[in-house]
């Protein structure tokens, strides 16, 4: 068996580890919960990732899609992977003054 990493979406703001941990530990050995968070207010950002020990886990797992957490109906998704080079940078365009480009 392989682990699985599930997103979770559309979480409250005043969600916590915790609040995931109890919605989520009935469907198997939960591996790790990464509640990604504000730097500046430190609250949650909305959304989640959970990794199940068990692929079947975290299947079972998605029956919490559209249930309610912390007082908001959740997505649950498969978390894809992130692949390098994925988002490129925008090219900057020369500022203009005086109609001289720098």
């Amino acid at each position: 068996m392989q682990k699985r990493t599930l997103y979770i979406g559309n979480l409250a703001y005043t969600a916590v580890e915790e609040d995931l941990e109890q919605a989520f530990e009935s469907f198997g050995v939960i591996e790790d919960i990464k509640l990604m968070r504000d730097r500046e207010t430190d609250r949650s950002r909305g959304f989640a990732f959970i990794t199940f020990e068990k692929e079947a886990e975290a299947e079972a797992a998605r029956a919490m899609d559209g249930k309610e957490v912390a007082g908001r109906p959740i997505r649950v998704n498969d978390a894809r992977q992130k692949q390098s080079g994925q988002r490129e940078p925008a090219q900057r365009q020369p500022k203009s003054f005086n109609n001289f480009n720098l």
